[in-house]
């Protein structure tokens, strides 16, 4: 099957033809902050004075070197085989490996061809839970995928009033993370709705005409995470939108937010250079926003092509080479560490682990499965010898 994937109105239609017709590309608390000793915040203050615009980095795991692994476990029970170094591992291990400390998932309430429902998206968070890692979950609230272009309401929802999706909303988030909970796969951070610059549950919580509707789904969603929690610490909230390098639409999506009283701890962004504009635009945005809303940031999608795909007929900000996209991650990920007052919070590459076909191109294995270079970004230099990792 061929899916569309427009994530804003600057993305062309991408298409992934797969086995068994599986349409796999995606239509494109009390705050648990990192609290910066005294001395910390004065090397803030002093670093802004000295370099404008740059920040403090977050220390050791703080960071979120992050993936979406939606995919990786479905990839791998079709029979694709990721390695490193020419051996055989599976993937979320290869990822551990090399740095990485959080994975994210999606969740479609009742996918009819997509993996990602409950039972499967419980299993994947069991596996990456028990490697160590911390766990994003993305609600997309709608059967398929939910983007900028489209936000379909659930079939099982259909003909509901506002209030019974407003309802629904905070049930159906309540029983998902208490099953999640209960399995011993407890989000640290959910996202409420994915990339909702145009709102979610259409027609009823579309933007910019209906934003008091939008702001009561979005407070249901987190009451409904809060729901289930019961006793025990909150997960983060997550409010997630693609504007990466956009800041006056930014802008306008969170004030409306803080207007309207929606209370979230982490400001989440979409960003792909060849839809969401240059570095320099995301640098600015994610300066703007720290110093705006002073929330945490997390750029909660960023990817690169390793082969030809989006600049063939356009002047490429890297190569797109498997050297082009390393240098592509280690840069953003320099510039959202430096982001003012230590918020910038992480990174997280979507998709790194998928099947064979177009959007591989964006993944961090090549066509034989072997870890590209991408992979290496985040790994700890290992110790010469004992003593000089008894120093560090």
């Amino acid at each position: 099957m061929t899916v569309n994937h427009p994530v804003s109105n600057k993305r062309p239609s991408t298409t992934l033809n797969v086995a068994n017709h599986v349409p796999l590309m995606k239509p494109a608390r009390a705050s648990a902050r990192y609290k910066f000793p005294t001395s910390a915040c004065f090397l803030v203050v002093v670093l802004t004075i000295v370099v404008p615009g740059r920040g403090a980095e977050l220390p050791g795991d703080a960071f979120a070197i992050g993936a979406d692994v939606s995919f990786l476990a479905f990839a791998e029970q079709k029979g694709v085989v990721f390695k490193d170094g020419e051996v055989a591992k599976p993937g979320l291990q290869i990822l551990k490996d090399h740095g990485y400390n959080w994975v994210r998932l999606r969740l479609f309430h009742n996918p009819d061809r997509l993996p990602n429902d409950l039972k499967y998206t419980i299993a994947q968070a069991r596996a990456a839970k028990k490697l160590g890692f911390k766990f994003l979950l993305d609600f997309h609230y709608s059967d398929t995928w939910a983007d900028p272009q489209k936000q379909f309401i659930p079939r099982a929802w259909e003909g509901y009033s506002h209030a019974q999706l407003v309802a629904a909303v905070r049930a159906y988030t309540r029983d998902s993370v208490t099953a999640l909970r209960q399995a011993g796969a407890m989000p640290d951070m959910v996202q409420i709705g994915n990339e909702v610059i145009g709102g979610m549950l259409w027609p009823d919580g579309r933007l910019p005409q209906n934003w008091n509707n939008f702001a009561d789904l979005l407070k249901a969603g987190i009451r409904g995470v809060e729901d289930a929690a019961q006793n025990a610490a909150r997960p983060e909230i997550m409010i997630h939108i693609d504007r990466g390098a956009d800041w006056q639409a930014t802008r306008d999506f969170f004030d409306h937010c803080h207007e309207l009283g929606v209370e979230y701890d982490v400001i989440g962004q979409s960003y792909y250079p060849w839809w969401h504009g240059s570095l320099n635009d995301l640098r600015t945005n994610l300066e703007h926003m720290a110093r705006t809303y002073e929330h945490d940031i997390v750029l909660v999608e960023v990817a690169y092509n390793w082969r030809p795909a989006e600049y063939r007929e356009k002047q490429a900000p890297f190569s797109e080479t498997p050297e082009g996209q390393r240098d592509f991650l280690r840069q953003v990920t320099d510039i959202v560490k430096h982001t003012p007052s230590g918020r910038g919070r992480g990174v997280f590459w979507w998709e790194p682990a998928v099947l064979p076909g177009s959007l591989a191109s964006r993944g961090m294995f090549d066509a034989k499965g072997n870890a590209l270079p991408v992979m290496h970004v985040f790994d700890r230099p290992a110790a010469s010898h004992p003593a000089a990792a008894g120093q560090q």
